[in-house]
């Protein structure tokens, strides 16, 4: 059984919490976001999409979000 997971949120909460979850597309991805925005740190938030290619990694930023 392979991995479905595409995207991997690390995000910081405003009480000092640390957020990590995977997600399996897009539409997932922004539901999760929009039902943590008030917990989160928009600034903190970093999103990993792991089926990019490498030369995107490369010369892509950091933050999908």
């Amino acid at each position: 059984m392979g991995n479905t997971c595409r995207y991997v949120v690390n995000a910081l909460g405003k009480g000092g919490e640390t957020y990590y979850t995977l997600c399996k597309d897009k539409q997932e991805l922004q539901n999760w976001i929009t039902t943590n925005r008030e917990k989160l740190i928009m600034e903190e938030l970093m999103i990993t999409d792991k089926q990019q290619n490498l030369f995107s990694k490369l010369f892509s930023s950091k933050k999908l979000y």
